[in-house]
């Protein structure tokens, strides 16, 4: 398709001024969206089902979380592709392609986006029904194991290394799937988001399982979707996550309360954190109703 320079299949692989600014402007940006997602999410820790808020309020978080938890591991991918666009852009007299790379950021982000909206709009449909045995006094420890422990599964499926393996193999991907301008970069991004959703949809499940508003297991999940984006050794680095995701749900289920960092919803904590977002009168979606506004304590 043209993609790279005559009697090459590869861009130039120098790493010049540029390149350095553009890997550090990405780790720049998700120490930012670390630093606000700390302060937004501070205190609102109340365990595995966490409410999320109302609509916008998620929205805004989930956007500056994903921009944290992922933009260290996608950095190979756009450095590549500005390295490409680069040569394109040199070839035909062109100047910097800094709107080509923002749209392709961009298109990656809104990926992830839609992924929030419907993990949003499937969570308000379980907590619809208001079913008894997922409450964590009854089957909650239960259904967030076996949620980590499936997300462990799906760590060992074809469908799991295809995707990984596209957000492994940079240049395969843009060879594959190129298009030109703004509006192809938008596609690409949108497109390899697509992977890295197929990739790492069942690790933010689990995110999910273990308290999605918590700074310690997004660091934590983060750290696992970079490993095994971005070690040489793609099998030992899956496999191994799937064994800690194993060990992880099997202590959520049987032994909560052992599980450091992990916040057992109920306490008053839990009600302090829903007072954080404002939300009067509701409860976790796995521990039970709250008492009146400002009671500061959950009903069991």
């Amino acid at each position: 398709m043209g993609v790279f320079a005559e009697g090459s299949r590869r861009p130039a692989q120098r790493i010049d001024a540029l390149q350095i600014a553009l890997i550090a402007g990405l780790l720049a940006l998700a120490a930012v969206s670390w630093a606000l997602t700390g302060e937004t999410m501070e205190g609102m820790d109340m365990g595995p089902g966490s409410d999320l808020g109302s609509l916008s309020f998620y929205v805004g978080a989930w956007v500056v979380m994903m921009a944290a938890m992922m933009f260290p591991s996608i950095s190979p991918m756009v450095r590549t592709y500005a390295l490409v666009q680069r040569s394109r852009h040199a070839r035909r007299g062109l100047g910097e392609p800094t709107a080509e790379i923002v749209a392709f950021v961009t298109g990656y982000l809104l990926t992830w986006t839609l992924f929030g909206l419907a993990a949003y709009a499937t969570f308000a449909l379980v907590r619809s029904f208001d079913i008894e045995a997922v409450s964590w006094d009854e089957g909650g420890p239960y259904l967030a194991g076996g949620v980590i422990i499936a997300a462990a599964a799906y760590q060992l499926t074809p469908l799991k290394d295809a995707c990984l393996s596209r957000c492994r193999g940079p240049l395969d991907f843009l060879t594959e799937r190129w298009r030109d301008g703004v509006g192809g970069a938008l596609r690409l991004g949108l497109e390899h988001g697509a992977w890295c959703v197929g990739c790492c949809w069942a690790l933010m499940a689990a995110l999910f399982a273990l308290g999605v508003m918590s700074i310690g297991w997004m660091v934590l999940i983060a750290a696992l979707i970079a490993l095994e984006k971005l070690l040489p050794w793609q099998t030992v680095a899956n496999r191994g996550i799937a064994v800690l995701l194993v060990v992880l749900g099997i202590a959520v289920a049987f032994a909560p309360e052992d599980v450091p960092g992990l916040t057992i919803p109920g306490p008053p904590d839990a009600g302090k954190a829903m007072e954080a977002m404002g939300m009067e009168g509701e409860g976790n979606a796995m521990g039970g109703k709250s008492t009146a506004p400002g009671a500061g304590s959950m009903e069991r």
